[in-house]
């Protein structure tokens, strides 16, 4: 029979095992899978809303609105300011680029016309159709900042 002493050492010596083979991490070799991983990761971190007032030949601007969602899929929102009411909506899924330094958004249906953004920072700089950064007068102007959207859960609204 053991005594409460030798219960406690085993107990300890127990604990002990378990604590080490929690703490240990395994190492593993980089795959195209982790690679894929990290590109899946850098997306998800791409979720949120950005806001843009894109240059206009014929009006005052393009308001524009980007929302990524965390499911790969995106809202495009465009009103050209002075010129129309009328805000035009598509819908689609959003893909990082082969470099993961650029995101593509591809629609749902309509157009078959993909658009190009450059990621830098909380910013996206449209791209031209040959993913070209576009170089024309007011080429600054076509960008899109992330906006921060704060929870307001408990209130029972959305917080317009």
């Amino acid at each position: 029979m053991q005594t409460s002493q030798q219960k406690n050492k085993s107990f300890s010596a127990l604990l002990l095992i378990i604590f080490i083979c929690l703490s240990c991490n395994p190492v593993f070799a980089e795959t195209a899978s982790t690679t894929d991983g990290q590109h899946a990761q850098k997306a998800l971190n791409m979720s949120g809303l950005y806001l843009g007032f894109y240059p206009c030949s014929d009006c005052q601007g393009i308001r524009t609105t980007l929302a990524l969602n965390n499911n790969n899929s995106y809202v495009y929102i465009s009103l050209y300011v002075g010129k129309s009411d009328r805000e035009i909506v598509e819908k689609g899924k959003f893909t990082l680029g082969e470099n993961g330094n650029t995101l593509v958004l591809t629609p749902k249906k309509g157009s078959t016309t993909t658009q190009q953004y450059l990621i830098e920072d909380d910013m996206l700089i449209k791209l031209d159709e040959d993913g070209n950064r576009i170089t024309k007068d007011g080429a600054d102007g076509y960008i899109l900042k992330r906006k921060d959207v704060v929870n307001t859960s408990g209130s029972g609204h959305g917080g317009h």
